[in-house]
């Protein structure tokens, strides 16, 4: 037996089912006929859930430089995803939104995540999930990020 081979622990494990979990959406959404998104676009979907935001705005709440926002934005704007409105109150403010092409990729990524969620819960059965969530949650209070995750304020860790 090798010594240096350890059984993966928890945090293995939700590491590992991280990164599969955003490869498996991200698949999905590839085969719906939507191309090009990153999992670090979701970061900047989730703020424009909540209203039409500027770049300014996007790079302060995910805590990147204005740099880095504008090239994630001019991504999202190729691709179709986000589109840019100037303010009716200031000419010179860009306000950002969804497109309809970009809630529609939403929805598509939330569906595979619920039917992704529904075969774990049918396999694992509704306590262990449960138990599992609580897991996960004391994982990111851990991290200091439990109350983040729940207002969706988490900054996108892959942007400079």
């Amino acid at each position: 037996m090798n010594d240096r081979v350890a059984t993966p622990t928890l945090i293995d494990l939700t590491s590992l089912a991280g990164g599969a979990i955003d490869g498996h959406v991200i698949a999905v959404l590839e085969r719906a006929g939507y191309p090009g998104l990153r999992v670090r676009h979701g970061y900047v979907v989730q703020r424009l859930l909540a209203g039409d935001r500027t770049v300014t705005e996007l790079a302060r709440s995910l805590e990147v430089t204005q740099q880095a926002m504008s090239k994630t934005v001019a991504e999202l704007e190729r691709l179709g995803y986000i589109g840019r409105e100037a303010d009716p109150a200031d000419a010179r403010r860009r306000s950002l939104a969804l497109t309809p092409r970009g809630i529609e990729a939403l929805e598509t990524a939330r569906r595979a995540r619920a039917d992704l969620m529904r075969r774990v819960r049918s396999a694992a059965g509704a306590e262990r999930v449960q138990a599992a969530e609580d897991a996960m949650r004391a994982i990111l209070d851990a991290l200091g990020l439990g109350g983040r995750v729940d207002g969706r304020a988490v900054p996108d860790p892959t942007t400079p």
